[in-house]
This record gives structure tokens, sequence and C-alpha cells, in this order.
């Protein structure tokens, strides 16, 4: 069967292509509709409000008149399975999300990476915010996956990492949640997870590989 070309080929990368009957070749569909929106971030050049502005590659923005160049990067963003061990397993702790994206869906305490902080530090500066709590020990990363995170109707690529720590003796009164991020917290074991409530497909992933390689 022949496939459309949807753009030129970069070098190195095979070109993105749609079927005939109209359906994307497998695994591009994600690609294509996220580059789409992020291209029309910029109708004018930011410098010089040129109309020349380019978008290559799925992330750069270039200007032929001025050339000012903008790098569209992935933004880094931590979560973190809290566990707390009990006789016969354990249960995990998940928040339900109080606002956009998915609210009301379960997500876990995290959040996106400030500048001038490393990862662990965004990580712990989140859960303190989050749920006013600090870990006992560092938490120890056991996963990441790449994740689109919409806000205000820009799509923004993310490179996810989670962690993983124990609390031993972790009771949901103990926590403070942020009120304008966190509607409420739960402990659940394994078996209670519903996969259909979480907010995001990595989220998901990420709780998988914790329960396939941790229970």
């Amino acid at each position: 069967m022949a496939w459309l070309t949807l753009a030129p080929r970069v070098a190195g990368r095979e070109p993105r292509r749609m079927s005939p009957t109209g359906d994307f070749a497998p695994g591009l569909v994600y690609v294509f509709v996220v580059n789409l929106v992020i291209s029309n971030m910029f109708n004018y050049c930011p410098s010089c409000a040129s109309k020349k502005i380019t978008f290559e590659e799925g992330k750069v923005f270039r200007c032929p008149e001025c050339g000012f160049v903008y790098y569209h990067n992935i933004a880094a963003a931590t979560g973190c399975i809290i566990s707390t061990p009990e006789n016969g397993g354990e249960r995990l702790l998940f928040l339900v999300r109080g606002k956009e994206p998915a609210v009301g869906k379960l997500d876990l305490p995290g959040g996106f990476v400030d500048i001038g902080e490393g990862v662990f530090d965004g990580l712990c500066r989140e859960l303190q915010e989050e749920i006013g709590w600090t870990p006992p020990e560092q938490p120890k990363m056991f996963a990441s996956f790449s994740n689109v995170y919409e806000y205000k109707g820009i799509k923004y690529n993310t490179c996810d990492m989670y962690f993983s720590v124990s609390a031993p003796n972790l009771k949901i009164e103990d926590l403070h949640l942020e009120e304008a991020e966190v509607s409420s917290a739960i402990l659940l074991k394994p078996e209670e997870i519903d996969f259909t409530q979480f907010a995001f497909p990595s989220t998901i992933k990420a709780v998988k590989e914790y329960l396939s390689k941790y229970c």
C-alpha cells in the first residue's frame, strides 16, 4: 500500500506518512498532533515580526530574516510512588487532581522541575508543596517515560521521571494537601488500583512498572 508523505525528510529520520485510507502509520499520530499544535505557536517572529518564521524538525522555530532561533524542548517532570508497608502487603499513595488537566483523576505527587533545580530538589519541593511531606530518605528513580501535558491550549512535551520511597506508618491525616492543586489523597492496595481512573498514560506506565518490579 502506498503512503502519503506529510512532512519533508529530515536527515536520519523517516518522514511522517499517512495511508490513502486516512490512517496514520502506527505510533505517529501522537507526534503529528503535538507537532501540529506547537508549529502554530508563532505566526510571526517574536524578534522582528517577520511572517517567514518556520518550524523545523518538530521542535525548532527559525527566522531567516533576523536569525532568531527558538528550541521548544521537553520539560522535566517528576512523580513519586510513596508506599506504606503493612502486614501482608503495602498501600500506595495517590492524589486526586483538583484542577485541569484531568481534574478528578488519579495522579502521583510530583510536578515540573523549576529553573535552577536538580531533579531530586524539584521532587522534594513538589512533595512539600503538594502534600506537606518530606521523604525520610532520598527517593530512588525506577522509570522514565515521555508525556504530553496540555495547559491553556499549549501542549508541552515532557520527560517524566518516576521515583519511589517507603514511608512506614504514613497516614492521610498526616498530610497537608495543597488545596489549589489536590482535592484529596487516597491509599490503595495494588489490587484496588483502577487504571481507568488515572490522569496520564505515563503515570499508568509508571505504576505498572513499579508493581511489576516491587510487588
